[in-house]
């Protein structure tokens, strides 16, 4: 059995880092298709940062808690779920809570560790490998022989974009700031721009246009997005770090035929997460297992510290994914 009651880190109050405060909150109760998950390692990604700042509210009837992806043993099953049973190591999309001791989700938006990775290398999962695999794949339509870039290359997005790019046989190209990133990027098989000194635009243009662009950043990007497609060219947003707004002169996509789109995960339904989970399962999870995709972990942080993981996340210094240790591998 589990406890009643259970550690957790929650967000006093809108803010900076040190608004993340530990807490004594219940453990919660798995309902009709959820999984309880009794967390090992939970992964720290952007809206994590976004929400603590006061910028990105969870979905209705979500935890209030920060967290979207975690690994960990199920050790309570909701109604209604044949799928797990207890005692089984799984990683997991969540709605939120992962920076806690418990945390319920779907029992769809679970997934057996990919064959020889540890439990806090799947906690580095779920999050990027629903986003990428959606945006990348799904929406994007990457296909081999096509040009790709990505910004923010040596994020975990950036980087699981790399791989899953260069596995399906696409030409790669991938912004960063500083050498260390691009020497990291270089040694995933693509090309490194640095946004310092280079400009990807003309870089792009000089090897015949991207044909699909996966774009965190916005603000004065886009249009220098639009600026670096091939023809039947396609931008793919999913942040804006720079900010949502910008004026666009709209006759260049006419004339060229470009696809402007985006989406976010969270607000999905749990049909659609499922649906995404299951071609993960399929197609991203053999290619893992045969290790054309790999987890880079730039660093670990303790529970209780969650709030020096978010500070290293704000310097953008990291090179990997960020993780949380709650009880470790077990």
């Amino acid at each position: 059995m589990f406890p009643d009651s259970m550690t957790a880190i929650e967000i006093a109050s809108a803010g900076g880092p040190d608004v993340l405060r530990q807490a004594n909150r219940p453990v919660p109760v798995p309902c009709h298709d959820q999984i309880l998950i009794k967390i090992a390692y939970a992964g720290v990604n952007r809206p994590d940062v976004l929400q603590r700042a006061g910028a990105y509210a969870p979905p209705a009837g979500a935890s209030d808690l920060p967290g979207l992806e975690a690994s960990g043993e199920i050790v309570g099953v909701g109604a209604g779920v044949t799928r797990w049973k207890k005692g089984e190591k799984v990683c997991a999309l969540l709605p939120g809570g992962g920076y806690a001791e418990y945390a319920v989700c779907h029992a769809d938006h679970a997934l057996r560790i990919p064959e020889g990775l540890s439990m806090k290398e799947g906690a580095c999962l779920p999050e990027t490998a629903f986003t990428v695999w959606s945006n990348v794949v799904q929406r994007g339509k990457l296909t081999g022989g096509e040009r790709f870039l990505v910004h923010g290359g040596t994020s975990g997005i950036g980087m699981m974009s790399i791989q899953i790019a260069h596995a399906l046989g696409a030409r790669v190209f991938a912004t960063a700031g500083s050498d260390a990133k691009c020497d990291a990027i270089k040694a995933l098989g693509a090309t490194a721009i640095n946004y310092k000194d280079q400009d990807f635009t003309k870089i792009l243009n000089e090897a015949g246009g991207a044909d699909l662009i996966l774009d965190m950043v916005g603000g004065s990007y886009i249009p220098r997005n639009i600026a670096s497609l091939a023809k039947d060219g396609r931008l793919v947003m999913i942040a804006f770090l720079e900010g949502p707004k910008v004026e666009l002169n709209f006759a260049h996509i006419m004339m060229n035929r470009l696809t402007v789109t985006g989406s976010t995960l969270r607000p999905q339904s749990d049909v659609a997460k499922a649906e995404i989970a299951d071609e993960i399962r399929k197609k991203l999870w053999p290619m893992i297992a045969a290790g054309s995709v790999a987890v880079t972990i730039d660093s670990e942080f303790e529970l209780a510290n969650a709030a020096d993981a978010h500070r290293r996340m704000e310097t953008s210094g990291h090179i990997g994914k960020i993780v949380l240790k709650v009880a470790g591998d077990s």
